[in-house]
């Protein structure tokens, strides 16, 4: 069995969603090489810094915060299906994908990988159009992209967003799909469980269970 770390290491400097949310700060309290006892340190970020989830309460002010998301939406089977061109998902793309009929938790792959080499934000990077909102909330319980949103930068409408949280599913973003082939995988996607945050981050672990 091969196990794939999807997750973004968190690292100071990196890219964040506009390049003007918060993230990672980690500050040293006490050093062993200081005479302490200890290393001890302190992490500062953002909600949605780096691989992370969105709860429903990113978009629904009534909606449920990080710790009373489903667990077992976000533990399972799911499928990786990659889309190699510049332009947004649409339905239709989705549709010709060969997605297994079966699937509840799918990982989108794009061009957005590239960007992860860099500290710099990218506008121009690949997100689900808004005409594939529905089809998604009606089909899967989790749905994850490898960039910084699952929909286009500064959406007038966050269509998708609207759509997945206020069926109950969880969104994934931030991944790090450029070292995983499309196909069939289990899911381990484990995000802080933070109580009522909007988002929380994660470590998402794929499972290659093929013989």
């Amino acid at each position: 069995m091969r196990i794939y770390d999807a997750s973004v290491p968190l690292r100071e400097g990196m890219a964040t969603y506009g390049g003007s949310e918060p993230g990672p700060v980690l500050h040293y309290h006490s050093l062993i090489g200081e005479g302490q006892s200890a290393n001890v340190s302190e992490l500062s970020l953002g909600s949605h810094t780096g691989t992370h989830v969105d709860s429903p309460h990113h978009f629904l002010d009534n909606g449920i915060g990080v710790d009373q998301m489903p667990i077992d939406h976000m533990v399972g089977p799911c499928y990786v299906a990659e889309f190699p061109g510049e332009g947004h998902i649409t339905v239709d793309m989705l549709e010709e994908a060969a997605i297994p009929s079966q699937t509840t938790r799918l990982l989108a792959k794009t061009t957005n990988g590239r960007f992860w080499d860099d500290h710099a934000f990218h506008p121009e990077f690949v997100g689900f159009d808004d005409s594939a909102a529905h089809w998604l909330a009606e089909r899967f319980v989790l749905v994850g992209i490898d960039y910084l949103s699952i929909e286009r930068f500064h959406s007038p409408t966050h269509a998708v967003h609207h759509a997945l949280l206020s069926k109950g599913a969880v969104i994934v973003e931030g991944l790090d799909l450029r070292k995983v082939p499309a196909g069939e995988y289990f899911l381990v996607c484990a995000p802080l469980n933070v109580v009522g945050a909007d988002g929380a981050p994660a470590r998402v672990y794929l499972l290659d269970q093929a013989p």
